[in-house]
């Protein structure tokens, strides 16, 4: 069984934030796939369903981004799961707007939602972390990532929730690579196998080497002096 968490906060004043794409992301991927509809329990709402043969629980914790973990920590412990299975989806502002990265384990990068997962649930669970650009100074933040995605926001938002909602089987089977170029072709970038590989330059020559092979004097091949080595040194084609 796999839990798939996306991180927000509760109510409709917080819907539409930055802060909140991760509960728009489970909410795509309920929205594509057979799930049931959305019920209360472990002080968040879940729907059960299943994905590429395996159970798989979305969950949206109504704790407030703050305490994420009491949630998620409840879910992990009540189905007996470790933290290698669960996916945390958030917001991510040293990522651009529309990149995606995913991992297991690593720091929090400052991330109170994270914080609180860390803190309840261990910390080498997969991370799905969403780009919503950074806004350029630190007095900027809190606005930013509580203030909602605009029109222009939508150019890439919604093209990268439906590639996550449409690939969410890669999620599940753990082709993280796989699932990465499908979010980047999903906004016309260009997957990993695409990427033109650096060509080879050839190896540098030592200065002993070159120092050699520039101060090696040219025989003659003909004319008296050439008659005179080869009695010397004799004919090495013979």
């Amino acid at each position: 069984m796999l839990i798939i968490a996306g991180l927000g906060n509760p109510g409709t004043k917080y819907a539409g934030n930055r802060h909140n794409i991760g509960f728009m992301a489970v909410d795509a991927i309920h929205r594509r796939h057979n799930f049931s509809p959305w019920s209360k329990k472990f002080k968040a709402e879940i729907a059960e369903g299943e994905i590429s043969g395996e159970k798989v629980l979305l969950i949206k914790p109504q704790t407030y981004m703050n305490l994420s973990g009491e949630a998620v920590g409840e879910a992990l412990r009540f189905y007996k799961l470790q933290p290698a299975d669960l996916v945390a989806i958030y917001d991510e502002l040293d990522l651009p707007s529309g990149k995606a990265r995913l991992k297991t384990g690593g720091g929090h990068g400052g991330h109170n939602g994270i914080k609180s997962l860390d803190a309840h649930c261990g910390k080498e669970y997969r991370r799905l972390r969403l780009g919503i650009d950074h806004p350029g100074v630190k007095e900027l933040v809190q606005h930013h990532v509580l203030g909602d995605f605009t029109k222009a926001d939508q150019d890439w938002l919604e093209p990268l929730l439906n590639a996550l909602a449409d690939n969410a089987d890669m999620l599940v089977r753990k082709e993280d690579s796989q699932l990465m170029n499908k979010l980047a072709l999903a906004l016309g970038g260009r997957s990993e196998e695409e990427k033109p590989v650096p060509e080879k330059k050839p190896a540098a020559k030592s200065h002993i080497h070159q120092a050699r092979n520039h101060n090696q004097p040219k025989l003659p091949a003909t004319g008296p002096m050439a008659e005179m080595l080869k009695k010397m040194f004799g004919n090495k084609g013979d």
